[in-house]
């Protein structure tokens, strides 16, 4: 392999697919251990890697890297990012194949060619063996720092089992709905004593507000919302003291994914042929089999397009209720 001193990867966004390069960070780092290693992403998402260990300097798109580098890893791969790999004087470029076009047979006529599960972390690690870098069978990585951990410190000094609900997703036909999330809820504690954090953004507070309106008076107190109270790290260093997380198909499922936790991930609209199923972590899937009309989108969509919602509606919260309580048995 040609000496390789100084590497840049470009993922501009979001978060689960940002927290999903890191295993590729971790095969760089090992492959060139003397190397420089930089990474370009959106403003919004440098937290997720301001204190990866393996990273040298962190590029967003309004302060964009420059100058030469002997090795490009161009994990977007959209005309963006490929703007910003020719400002650039790159030895070498490796793109990240997208093959949008199996998503999209898969989407329109569902025709799955994938073939085998293939997580998209392989997919990218693929790349990587054009340059003779290879991969390992380790999982995704995040590092909170010690203010984010004393952050989520607070949250379990009670003791007992304490179970992270990841209840949002940007789309809504990636969110099981809250009125099914508040009866799951209700499942859980008629039959153990939890604690219940309610996980999400800003974005996500109303949703939590209905679950919390939905719940029985006498169970609400269990469950603390956080919905927009924390940064993404500090809501990492939560999830890294969790027992299991319930999640949607979600950034937070895969930031969980990264400190190995057990997750219990509720997929509707997504299909595991996208490759975005949890990395090298334990995980119970539940998903609606058998639908037509599933996948009707591989990114997620504002409503269904049937109008039924079948592919949520059709869980049982009481089934996903007594699986999460056996395992923590």
């Amino acid at each position: 392999m040609v000496s390789i001193k100084k590497i840049l990867v470009i993922r501009l966004s979001s978060i689960g697919d940002i927290v999903l390069t890191t295993p590729l960070l971790r095969h760089l780092n090992k492959a060139c251990p003397e190397a420089q290693i930089d990474y370009c992403t959106k403003s919004t998402f440098v937290s997720l890697l301001a204190s990866n260990p393996r990273l040298t300097s962190i590029y967003t798109t309004e302060l964009l890297p420059s100058g030469n580098y002997d090795l490009v890893v161009d994990l977007q791969n959209n005309f963006r990012s490929r703007a910003i790999v020719q400002s650039l004087q790159a030895g070498r470029i490796v793109q990240y194949s997208k093959e949008n076009w199996k998503k999209w047979l898969l989407v329109h006529f569902k025709l799955d060619l994938n073939g085998k599960y293939r997580s998209v972390v392989d997919r990218y690690l693929h790349a990587l063996k054009k340059v003779g870098i290879s991969g390992d069978r380790q999982g995704c990585e995040l590092y909170p720092s010690s203010q984010e951990k004393a952050v989520a410190a607070p949250f379990f000094e009670g003791g007992g089992n304490t179970i992270a609900l990841c209840f949002g997703a940007k789309h809504f036909t990636k969110r099981f709905p809250p009125k099914q999330f508040a009866t799951l809820i209700s499942h859980l504690l008629d039959k153990k004593p939890l604690q219940l954090l309610l996980l999400g953004g800003t974005e996500d507070a109303p949703y939590a507000t209905e679950i919390l309106n939905t719940l029985p008076n006498r169970i609400r107190s269990m469950v603390i919302n956080l919905a927009g109270r924390n940064t993404i790290m500090e809501s990492a260093a939560i999830l890294e003291r969790c027992d299991a997380v319930l999640s949607n198909d979600t950034g937070l499922m895969h930031i969980a994914s990264a400190f190995g936790k057990k997750l219990f991930v509720l997929f509707g609209s997504s299909s595991a042929s996208f490759g975005f199923l949890p990395y090298h972590t334990q995980y119970d899937l539940f998903e609606v089999k058998g639908l037509s009309c599933r996948p009707c989108s591989h990114i997620g969509r504002d409503r269904c397009p049937k109008g039924h919602f079948r592919c949520m509606n059709d869980h049982s919260p009481a089934l996903i209720a007594e699986q999460i309580l056996d395992y923590l048995k």
